[in-house]
């Protein structure tokens, strides 16, 4: 089943669990694919499906911390809560020790020495690791390792 299939499946199911939060959730993640593919003119790649739920995630991300920084925690626990729903059809993240190893694999692989490579070294891990690593870690570890 495309992930598409199983978030329109997921929709009615919460619909009927009388879940209202994953229901709105999933049908903002929802429309937010079919716009992006009305911007790409065809259907969506796993690819670009997983670009939409980072999209998704990170907006939410960032209206957590807006919404703390004006006292309005009851909207940044809902967002919380969204990103949980979200978080559910993104595969796996990579903790911090995996991260880690990651960066520094890559960075044996390539030969990097310097941190003006910093560039080349996220493009590789992004590439190869998409949507399982969180990019600020990536770039956390990649400059302590390339001092």
């Amino acid at each position: 089943m495309t992930l598409l299939n199983q978030l329109g499946e997921d929709v009615k199911e919460a619909m009927r669990a009388g879940e209202n939060l994953r229901r709105d959730t999933l049908r903002m993640v929802l429309a937010a694919m079919k716009n992006r593919r009305i911007e790409v003119g065809e259907d969506l790649d796993d690819d670009q499906q997983l670009a939409v739920l980072l999209s998704a995630v990170k907006s939410r991300t960032d209206s957590v911390t807006q919404y703390e920084a004006n006292g309005r925690q009851d909207l940044a626990d809902q967002e919380r809560a969204e990103i949980e729903v979200i978080q559910g059809y993104l595969p796996k993240q990579l903790g911090e020790e995996e991260t880690a190893e990651v960066v520094r694999a890559k960075i044996a692989e390539l030969g990097l020495t310097s941190k003006k490579e910093m560039g080349q070294l996220m493009k590789a891990i992004m590439a190869d690791h998409k949507g399982t690593v969180d990019g600020k870690l990536v770039q956390q570890f990649a400059a302590q390792e390339l001092d």
